[in-house]
């Protein structure tokens, strides 16, 4: 055994340490917990939100592979991961078959496989430091996801256990250091619930003294019941304590500024699924029908009169600045309307083959404002463009139905609309930490995420409504999510949704919203939390592995 075994030991100073038996769980008990670890995480997401369940998940998993061996605990971390994300990402097989997800899902569990190694490499620290588990757990946790964030092909951050937190008090923590902070405090109060419960096991296992100090039958003194059973109680009551104690973060209900009256249209598709796009005049009719009639209620004095109106992504998959009818049915639109639309379009070019997703600002009386276009930073592999074409062929030809690569903008999606500055991201893009924060440093008093939903579920839209909330938070900033069938609504600074939609629904919702130009912690610090906290986590590797040699060399 590398770690001594401390079951038998009654000195003062032993009495002080955590008691460890320096084994792992039996793998009888650690494939089930694995397993429940991933099921645990997945039920804290939306559409279920139980998000007390994500520390849980988290501390199962650290449970299963604490002093493993490597390849042990990354098959412990694979079991939690293929637990998590295939149900987690079943929407993506919706519509295009079995393939794309299962292969989405196994990799994104392989990142998972890398938590599990890495928890069963750290496990010399967490049992020689007494406070150690918690945090390298919350490190670790922030570590992968960074990596996860990332690669490859920009990587896909869906899952981060900050997003499973849209209900619960550690979601204002978010104005101080964004997702990442959010993460670390998750896995946290997770890592302090498995030092309880391991503790709890030990603690279980230990002889107890009579109270009066006196030798029990069986020879040598025990522990008193409540020194016992303090090491369990002080994790626990930390975590409990730290999970409440996010209700003390402060965070604006409102904006500060100007009041502006935005008007969200979903138009909703003939069918759901991907020959949505073969309806693309339909769709568009609908999202331009629905601007009119909100005209006649405006007109009727039934409805405010909005200063500005979002369509969602996809609301013309015609490209209105080349073909005259689709663009003169937006001017319709937005004349009848009397206010700016952002559209969500898909425009042809610059390059023979190349398309762009875009939100472009249509003004009533002159049409398009080309300087007001932001073109999406961050398209999707596999889904908007596909890299390595040639390979990805040979493992489903279904790559062919992408035909056109979308190519990605350059700039910030910072949109001047006149009554408010908005921040534009599009879909999937409102994961990425970065997209967003570049729109509210470049000036955004309004977080406007466009997206359409008409090839997956209600579930994956309840999903992205979980990190629009995160982002309001993180920002300070009103926001709002417009999709083709749902689920559309508005955001306070608070996470507070108020005018949900239903999915699969034509609705119109106006609301009035005070705009905000602040800057909140989190905005200001940008990646430097994520940056801290994954060297951390690189320094707890490079410590294990330091105190992995001297115990081999004190073992000879």
């Amino acid at each position: 055994m590398t770690i001594l075994d401390r079951d038998e030991t009654h000195s003062p100073a032993a009495l002080s340490q955590p008691v460890v038996t320096g084994r792992p769980l039996p793998l009888r008990f650690a494939v089930p917990l694995a397993v429940a670890a991933g099921l645990a995480l997945l039920v804290a997401f939306p559409p279920y939100g139980v998000w007390p369940l994500a520390p849980v998940g988290v501390a199962l998993l650290a449970a299963a592979a604490h002093r493993r061996r490597l390849r042990a605990g990354a098959g412990l971390g694979f079991l939690a991961g293929v637990a998590l994300f295939a149900p987690l990402l079943a929407w993506t097989n919706l519509h295009t078959g079995y393939l794309p997800w299962v292969l989405l899902s196994l990799l994104q569990a392989g990142y998972l496989a890398l938590l599990g190694a890495a928890t069963a490499w750290v496990s010399p620290l967490a049992d020689r430091v007494r406070w150690a588990w918690p945090v390298l757990t919350g490190l670790l946790w922030v570590g992968q996801e960074a990596l996860r964030d990332r690669t490859p092909f920009g990587g896909f951050p869906w899952g981060r256990l900050a997003f499973s937190q849209d209900t619960s008090p550690l979601l204002r923590l978010a104005a101080l250091g964004g997702a990442p902070l959010v993460t670390f405090a998750v896995a946290l109060v997770g890592g302090l619930l498995v030092t309880a419960a391991w503790r709890g096991w030990a603690a279980a296992r230990t002889p107890t003294s009579p109270a009066d100090g006196s030798q029990d039958a069986d020879g040598p003194q025990g522990v008193t019941p409540a020194r016992r059973w303090a090491p369990v109680a002080v994790p626990a009551a930390v975590a409990v304590a730290l999970t409440a104690g996010g209700l003390l973060v402060p965070v604006a209900t409102a904006g500060s500024g100007a009041t502006t009256t935005v008007a969200i249209v979903q138009g909703n598709v003939p069918r759901l699924g991907l020959d949505f796009n073969a309806q693309r005049q339909a769709v568009l009719n609908n999202h331009v029908d629905a601007t009119i009639e909100l005209a006649a209620r405006v007109a009727a004095g039934q409805e405010r009169q909005p200063d500005l109106v979002v369509w969602p992504e996809n609301s013309s998959d015609i490209d209105p600045l080349r073909n005259p009818t689709a663009g003169a049915r937006i001017s319709q639109a937005a004349d009848t309307i009397g206010a700016p639309i952002l559209v969500g379009a898909v425009l042809l070019g610059p390059g023979a083959g190349q398309v762009r997703n875009a939100g472009i600002l249509w003004r009533p009386g002159t049409g398009a404002d080309l300087d007001q276009l932001y073109t999406k930073r961050h398209p999707v592999p596999f889904a908007e463009y596909v890299p390595l074409r040639d390979v990805a062929r040979m493992v489903s030809k279904q790559v062919d139905l992408i035909r056109a690569d979308f190519v990605p903008g350059s700039t910030p999606g910072v949109v001047r609309a006149g009554p408010a500055v908005l921040g534009d991201v599009i879909c999937f893009e409102v994961a990425y930490d970065g997209v967003v924060r570049d729109t509210v440093t470049g000036g955004a008093q309004l977080l406007v995420v466009q997206t359409n939903n008409a090839t997956f579920d209600v579930a994956e839209a309840r999903q992205q409504m979980a990190m629009v909330r995160l982002r309001a938070v993180e920002h300070g900033r009103p926001a709002l999510m417009a999709s083709t069938v749902g689920v559309s609504g508005f955001v306070a600074p608070d996470g507070r949704v108020s005018d949900a939609t239903g999915f699969n629904t034509r609705e119109v919702v106006v609301r009035q919203v005070r705009l905000d130009d602040g800057r909140t912690l989190a905005t200001r610090l940008g990646w430097w939390p994520e940056v801290a906290l994954a060297a951390l986590a690189a320094a707890a590797l490079i410590g294990a592995a330091v105190l992995r040699r001297r115990q081999r060399v004190m073992s000879g």
